[in-house]
């Protein structure tokens, strides 16, 4: 996604197309490791140093809102930003805190068709999304929230 798409899209949200909200949501889509708020004021102040943090997380929460990007909660209660708002599962890895987008059709059909089988008294299942969590073969253990 280029500028001008981050630009249109901004604006087909019905969003006020700012310098900020571009920077933002073309850093978590550069990123494409699933950042912290943290990570993304750290990039996005590059450009722009005297952004507001609370500025940042308004304009998180806004792309939210308007299904712009997703949340994705760590094990260890670290909220994380995917721009990939295409149906898809994640790999979780318990030592580096990486997350990794997983594309699996079957198995979101299978999820979505157990679901709509097996109603759940007094809930409405809006999205299923699995989070598998485990370690990726031959990675080193890291201590960091965010891998490359």
């Amino acid at each position: 996604m280029n500028l001008t798409d981050i630009r249109n899209l901004l604006s087909d949200k019905g969003l006020k197309v700012t310098p900020q909200r571009t920077a933002v949501l073309e850093t978590i889509i550069k990123m494409k490791n699933h950042p912290t708020a943290d990570q993304v004021i750290e990039h996005v102040r590059e450009s722009f140093p005297n952004l507001a943090t609370g500025t940042v997380y308004k304009i998180l929460d806004v792309f939210f809102e308007k299904g712009m990007i997703r949340k994705v909660k760590t094990d260890k209660d670290i909220m994380r930003y995917d721009a990939d708002i295409e149906p898809h599962h994640h790999l979780y890895c318990l030592e580096s805190d990486r997350i990794e987008d997983y594309t699996d059709i079957e198995l979101s059909h299978l999820l979505n068709d157990y679901f709509n089988n097996k109603k759940i008294p007094g809930f409405r299942i809006e999205d299923v999304k699995l989070q598998i969590i485990g370690r990726f073969q031959g990675e080193k253990q890291m201590n960091s929230t965010c891998c490359e």
